[in-house]
């Protein structure tokens, strides 16, 4: 505490100095001079310190030091649970990375079995005479007719849809041309 006092008379009297050269006083000490008058004043301010005053400058010194301490333990309790949340978060993550793998491999899975499927229709709607696979891909959904329709011959497409209700072959074939872009 001593030692804070001192050093705060230190500066201010350098201070003090400086603003006296600034301002035209060119008066100069010795260093020896300067210390001595540096521990005078000091003797002189400490004199007007009370052991009363000292006591409450301790107090409230370690008052301050008690907050701190105080907020340094709720900071390390913050950084605790934010590094738990860190870990759940990370946790929370990776499970759903996991899920979404998952969920794209049965989309895949999924898409593979639709080729199957179509691929095997193509191949019974190719072994069909034209009027009867005219009339089952008439009533069939549009999307599924226009993807068998996309891998049969050109040739056999076009008996088809020559087959087929003018209506139903008009909407399929703008169907199978916006496809085919």
């Amino acid at each position: 505490m001593r030692n804070v006092l001192i050093l705060s008379i230190f500066l201010s009297l350098s201070v003090n100095a400086q603003e006296s050269k600034n301002k035209g006083n060119s008066k100069s000490y010795t260093e020896k001079e300067f210390l001595d008058a540096v521990e005078k004043e000091v003797v002189n301010r400490l004199q007007r310190y009370r052991p009363k005053n000292i006591i409450n400058v301790s107090r409230e010194y370690m008052k301050k030091e008690r907050e701190l301490a105080l907020k340094e333990v709720d900071l390390r309790k913050r950084e605790e649970s934010l590094k738990v949340s860190e870990g759940d978060f990370a946790k929370k993550l990776r499970e759903l990375n996991k899920k979404g793998e998952k969920l794209i491999g049965c989309l895949d899975e999924n898409d593979k079995n639709e080729s199957k499927r179509v691929n095997h229709m193509v191949d019974v709607i190719s072994g069909m005479r034209p009027q009867t696979a005219a009339e089952v891909l008439s009533v069939q959904d549009p999307e599924i007719s226009i993807k068998i329709l996309g891998n049969l011959s050109a040739t056999k497409v076009s008996k088809i849809f020559n087959s087929m209700d003018k209506e139903i072959s008009a909407r399929l074939q703008k169907q199978y041309l916006n496809m085919k872009k």
